[in-house]
């Protein structure tokens, strides 16, 4: 049996917002009734984009992360419902029936939907959210957020078909789900999810003698008996990424000067700025 599922890219998605535009496109003012009634045109989020700004001027990352519905397979939207009113397909596909959900704002709570991904028709006294556009799946077409992204950071696909793209990317990377800790098993994973959780410690190396950018610097970082090493670039950069909170030293080799050692407690993301190596 088909089990559809999403592998998103952070990488690759630019925020330009297209997946949200195709979204309200396909849903404002369009029912699907056996699935879903329409979206109305303001307050509704079914594709998000949330947004993450780490770092500080001047060195500044930007991130964004579509966020759908997570087609849960442990959803508590299905727990928290009434009568029914929100199913499970036997595809994957959870579906807040739109007769029999009327009234049940129940299921915007957090603990119906840790996610956020259900909201509020005001109009039609009715909970919503992204059905992974079923009514086009069943046609034999994709998703339209998945047709409009541009950057193809969205691959969608069956999760139990070794062939398809959604599942080769699946084996092939390390995708993750966003917040396993809920332990509502979405069906939407992330590559590079460090992206929106994780923190960075960077810092530009000079040379004190010349003050050029110290290029081909070894930067070691280390923390619990584990290292890391890379080397600064030709703007005498470099960047560790993927960082929990916590206590990391940075040790700067290069022959010819005098090794340094910065210690970083980490608490959000560390930019270290100018770093001058002297002459040994």
């Amino acid at each position: 049996m088909t089990q559809w599922g999403f592998v998103i890219d952070i990488s690759k998605c630019i925020g330009c917002y297209c997946c949200f535009t195709a979204c309200k496109d396909e849903y404002w003012d369009n029912d699907y009734s056996s699935y879903t009634a329409a979206q109305p045109k303001f307050g509704q989020f079914w594709m998000n984009i949330a947004r993450n700004e780490r770092g500080k001027y001047p060195y500044v990352k930007v991130a964004y992360m579509p966020v759908p519905c997570m087609q849960c397979e442990d959803a508590p939207c299905i727990k928290a419902a009434r009568d029914g009113a929100v199913y499970r397909r036997p595809d994957g596909i959870v579906v807040i029936d739109p007769q029999k959900a009327i009234g049940q704002k129940q299921l915007l709570e957090p603990e119906a939907c840790p996610y956020g991904a259900i909201f509020w028709n005001e109009e039609k006294n009715l909970p919503q959210k992204c059905t992974f556009c079923v009514h086009r799946l069943e046609k034999g077409e994709i998703p339209r957020c998945v047709q409009a992204c541009p950057s193809e950071c969205l691959v969608f696909g069956d999760l139990d078909d070794p062939e398809s793209d959604v599942s080769k990317l699946l084996k092939s990377s390390k995708a993750e789900v966003f917040h396993p800790e809920w332990k509502a098993k979405p069906r939407v994973y992330y590559t590079d999810l460090y992206k929106m959780t994780k923190h960075f410690i960077a810092g530009a190396v000079i040379y004190g003698d010349s003050d050029e950018c110290a290029e081909g610097v070894t930067a070691t970082l280390i923390a619990n008996g584990k290292s890391a090493r890379t080397t600064t670039n030709n703007y005498g950069n470099f960047e560790f990424d993927g960082l929990d909170a916590g206590k990391y030293s940075v040790k700067l080799e290069c022959a010819g000067y005098a090794p340094k050692t910065l210690d970083v407690d980490l608490k959000t993301d560390g930019y270290l700025g100018d770093i001058i190596l002297a002459k040994a």
